[in-house]
């Protein structure tokens, strides 16, 4: 029997294959559980059409992660920290700190755990930090850190 996966299912595919199990795999479990349907033109050219829908949702978040990561090149936030002596800081800027600033001035919502190797940032000068916006999409953020 030929069901189409409707879910991905552990050790026999992923959702939208097309694969081939015993009479009663098909029956009593993928089909009554509702993790497939059985082969046929019609359900073949409904799976078809969530392919393409979701490749073009696919293409449609690329393109706008390429124009968040152009826009995001542009900006450069500024934080202002106590130092002491010999340019040493009080405190550090933070991942959230950057996300909160880029949500109020600019309107960008980006979630603090996309950031690559993020760390506090407690030296003084220009920072660069990159953000992982969707599928290899990576954009890099200026951050300028002066004295107070």
């Amino acid at each position: 029997m030929k069901v189409i996966l409707l879910q991905d299912v552990r050790k026999l595919g992923k959702k939208g294959d097309i694969v081939k199990v015993a009479d009663g795999y098909g029956q009593n479990y993928l089909i009554k559980n509702k993790l497939a349907v059985l082969e046929t033109n019609a359900t073949r050219k409904v799976v078809e059409n969530e392919k393409q829908l979701a490749h073009e949702e696919d293409l449609k978040r690329q393109d706008d992660a390429k124009q968040l990561a152009k826009r995001l090149e542009d900006i450069t936030l500024e934080f202002s920290l106590k130092s002491g002596k010999d340019g040493k800081t009080f405190g550090s800027v933070s991942t959230k700190q950057i996300v909160e600033q880029l949500r109020e001035k600019y309107d960008i919502k980006i979630d603090k755990r996309k950031f690559i190797d993020a760390h506090p940032i407690g030296a003084l000068g220009y920072t660069k930090l990159k953000v992982d916006l969707y599928k290899g999409i990576i954009a890099t953020i200026t951050v300028h850190l002066k004295e107070q």
